[in-house]
């Protein structure tokens, strides 16, 4: 893949603007609150296993009620409470960094006690409560990877690589991903921004963008770019990331079936 093809804008240009963007963050008192609360996540599972429950349609093949009875610590991601009138299963926390997406789904992050990690800049639409962190995007050079998110994390054009830094975070050994189709049957430019039709055929619910709502095309290439960052800095700290997802075109990552994933997580604490 070639990265450098892609239109930049002038580093100094970019360096200043985000360092702007940091001081007025910095100068919030709900920014200093949220990296407490953040720094408190620190290796709190160490050595321990995680999910990331990405939304595409493959999502729909995974066993919730197995999910729930293996006691898996679980990241969902995005609009993951469209999954809750169908089961009982909740995820342990709740990632979404893309202002659409939670400007979408602000009432039920208004109401929900679910542990949430935002961006900051959700705080326009969102109550800052116990529950809520706040995470401060940081430089959107490409390859960073915090392994310390109270103090910024880089988006990685997609809220599963955000996931797979909180998971770092949190001391977590080996990671699983579900639900990375990593393949949509949304065309046009990267990073678009487009109105849905009726129906989403690209995620688990078919109401997830649909009736005109206003989404974001992915960014695969980017998104993978990212994939392999997070591959390598976990490889390099002697963890690992797998693909339980069933089918899909992530190649990534390692496939293996969540089931052997889970029966280690039970036969190993």
């Amino acid at each position: 893949m070639d990265i450098g093809k892609r239109k930049t804008l002038n580093p100094y240009f970019v360096a200043g603007r985000m360092g702007l963007l940091r001081l007025q963050w910095d100068l919030q008192p709900r920014s200093w609150i949220s990296r407490r609360r953040v720094r408190r996540w620190k290796n709190r599972y160490k050595g321990g296993k995680a999910i990331i429950l990405c939304n595409g349609p493959s999502l729909n093949h995974v066993d919730f009620d197995l999910l729930q009875e293996s006691g898996v610590f679980t990241f969902g991601l995005n609009k993951i409470n469209l999954l809750f009138s169908r089961t009982d299963f909740r995820p342990s926390v709740i990632v979404s960094v893309n202002p659409l997406v939670i400007e979408q789904n602000a009432a039920f992050f208004n109401t929900t006690e679910l542990p949430l990690f935002l961006d900051g800049g959700a705080a326009k639409h969102i109550q800052f409560r116990e529950n809520i962190h706040f995470l401060h995007t940081g430089s959107s050079v490409l390859g960073k990877f915090a392994r310390d998110c109270s103090m910024s994390i880089n988006q990685g054009y997609t809220v599963t690589y955000v996931a797979m830094q909180l998971a770092f975070h949190m001391g977590f050994d080996r990671v699983a991903l579900v639900g990375c189709d990593h393949s949509f049957a949304a065309r046009g430019p990267a990073n678009q921004t487009v109105v849905a039709g009726k129906t989403d055929p690209d995620h688990f619910d078919p109401h997830y963008f649909s009736g005109g709502m206003k989404w974001q095309l992915p960014d695969l290439m980017y998104s993978e770019f990212h994939y392999r960052i997070a591959r390598d800095v976990y490889e390099q700290a002697g963890r690992r990331i797998v693909n339980c997802t069933v089918g899909g075109k992530l190649e990534v990552f390692e496939r293996q079936d969540l089931g052997d994933f889970l029966d280690q997580q039970l036969n190993q604490p």
